[in-house]
C-alpha cells in the first residue's frame, strides 16, 4: 500500500513538471550600477503571500520552505533572499547611496517528503526588485520581475550535498547572489531554462 501511494504521489508530481527558469530582462549597464554604493536591501511580504506546513510533494502555497527549524517560515524566506541578494550587490560600495527594494512572490522550496522521495525538484523563487536612491527615495530603474528558480537536489544527491555543506540555505542563497551580480551587470549571466518537476 505504501509502495501504491509514493506511485501515485510520483504521478501527481509528474503532472506538475515544466519549464522553469533564471531570468530577467537584459542586464543593467555597469557604467551605470558601477557608481551606486548598495546602502541597504528591503524585502517587503505582501500580505496576500500564502504559506503552509503540509508534507506533501508540492503544497499550494507561496511560501514553503523547511529548511530550517519551525518558526516565521516568510520571515526565514526574506532573510534569505536578503542575504542573496546583498551579497551579489556586496562589491558595489563607491559613488550614489541606493536602496535595493525587493518584493517577493513566491518562494516555495521542497518538502521533506519532495526531498527525499521526488525524482526530480525545483526550488520556484520570484520577486520584483527596484534600486531607488537611498537619500530621497527616487526610482532609479522601473520595478523588474525577476525569475531565480533553481533545480533542488533530491534523494541521495539532498543528502550527500547536506554531507558537503551544501544546504538548501547555502544553494538558495548563492544562487540569489549570482542572480543579481548578473542583473547588475557586475558578474556572469546567469540566465537558463530547465525542466523539472515543481509546483
Amino acid at each position: 500500500m505504501q509502495n501504491l501511494l509514493k506511485i501515485v504521489g510520483f504521478v501527481l508530481l509528474a503532472a506538475c513538471s515544466g519549464s522553469w527558469e533564471t531570468n530577467y530582462e537584459d542586464p543593467l549597464d555597469p557604467g551605470v550600477t558601477r557608481g551606486w554604493n548598495v546602502r541597504d536591501v528591503t524585502v517587503q511580504l505582501p500580505d496576500t503571500l500564502t504559506t503552509t506546513e503540509e508534507n506533501s510533494y508540492a503544497p499550494n502555497a507561496d511560501i514553503v520552505w523547511h529548511g530550517e527549524p519551525f518558526g516565521d517560515r516568510k520571515a526565514q524566506a526574506a532573510r534569505i533572499v536578503r542575504d542573496g541578494i546583498s551579497q551579489g550587490a556586496s562589491s558595489l560600495r563607491r559613488g550614489q547611496p541606493v536602496k535595493l527594494i525587493v518584493t517577493l512572490l513566491e518562494f516555495h522550496a521542497l518538502t521533506p517528503k519532495a526531498r527525499a522521495q521526488a525524482p526530480s525538484a525545483v526550488h520556484n523563487i520570484s520577486y520584483n526588485i527596484q534600486v531607488v536612491d537611498a537619500r530621497t527615495g527616487e526610482p532609479l530603474t522601473e520595478p523588474e520581475l525577476i525569475r531565480a528558480d533553481l533545480v533542488a537536489f533530491t534523494g541521495a544527491a539532498a543528502v550527500d550535498a547536506v554531507v558537503q555543506g551544501e544546504t538548501q540555505v547555502v544553494r538558495i542563497t548563492r544562487h540569489l547572489r549570482d542572480v543579481t551580480a548578473g542583473w547588475l551587470g557586475i558578474g556572469p549571466d546567469p540566465r537558463q531554462a530547465f525542466s523539472s518537476a515543481g509546483r
